[in-house]
């Protein structure tokens, strides 16, 4: 795997050219072109706020920006992987004729959405300031959670695309769970409304203490919420823990990919 991550660097320049082309072939042809990463988020944020404050109110102060607080990530991480899952199917022609390392492929789908995630920031911070919410020191502690979200995503990213070579109803069974992912995810509503306590069939289940170990997104979101809307700092344990839970999927990710990746050109 080492030798691996050295040739990996060697393709950099393959990487970043990746990235490029899957950022002109998505806004091609449109009339807002990348202003659509910020267009998106908001319109997205729009409706649910209408959504949780106006049909349903919500006694959460400052509700858009907390919903993007939590959508950012989410949208970052839907569309890594809804895209990256089919990446090696359908780039066969050139897993077929080419010899380069293949999980390039869904590493640059990854990075792509992450130049999306870093843009549509800005929309984030613009709101913070138009609705006064304090930002405190804690928010240095950004760039960590976001690269926690990184790692995490590529080990998701490298695996499914390695199951949907072998099983290509991959993508649509990733499709319909990642809304089912959604809703278990505290986008539009705070972690801590989940149930600590919850009888079921007589066992007694803390749904929130679950949700967290069980579900790095939601851990991911709170964290993103603790340092820009709540302006406190993430629990150091908390935020080892997902850190290690990110760290663990990469690398099995990883091993699963480059176990089956020979043999990829004879699959697709």
């Amino acid at each position: 795997m080492q030798a691996r991550i050295v040739e990996l660097i060697g393709y950099r320049e393959l990487i970043r050219n990746l990235v490029v082309r899957d950022l002109k072939v998505r806004y091609k042809n449109s009339v807002l072109g990348i202003l659509w990463s910020l267009l998106n988020p908001l319109l997205m944020m729009t409706v649910l706020t209408v959504v949780f404050t106006v049909m349903t109110p919500s006694n959460i102060p400052d509700f858009p920006v907390f919903v993007l607080c939590g959508l950012l990530p989410w949208n970052f991480f839907t569309a890594s992987m809804t895209a990256a899952t089919g990446s090696i199917v359908e780039n066969a022609p050139l897993v077929k004729k080419v010899y380069f390392p293949r999980e390039v492929l869904p590493l640059s789908v990854v990075l792509s959405n992450l130049v999306n995630f870093l843009i549509a920031l800005v929309v984030l911070f613009a709101m913070i300031f138009a609705f006064r919410v304090r930002l405190t020191a804690w928010v240095l502690l950004l760039p960590l959670i976001i690269l926690i979200q990184v790692m995490f995503t590529m080990g998701m990213a490298l695996f499914l695309s390695t199951l949907n070579v072998f099983y290509r109803d991959t993508k649509i069974i990733v499709e319909v769970l990642m809304l089912a992912w959604f809703f278990v995810t505290p986008i539009f509503y705070p972690i801590d409304k989940l149930p600590h306590n919850y009888v079921l069939w007589g066992i007694n289940i803390d749904i929130w203490r679950w949700v967290r170990i069980l579900n790095p997104m939601a851990s991911l979101v709170a964290a993103y919420r603790d340092v820009l809307f709540w302006g406190r700092l993430v629990g150091p344990d908390f935020l080892l823990r997902t850190f290690v839970t990110a760290l663990v999927i990469l690398v099995a990710g990883y091993w699963v990919f480059l176990r089956y990746s020979r043999v990829f050109g004879e699959e697709v």
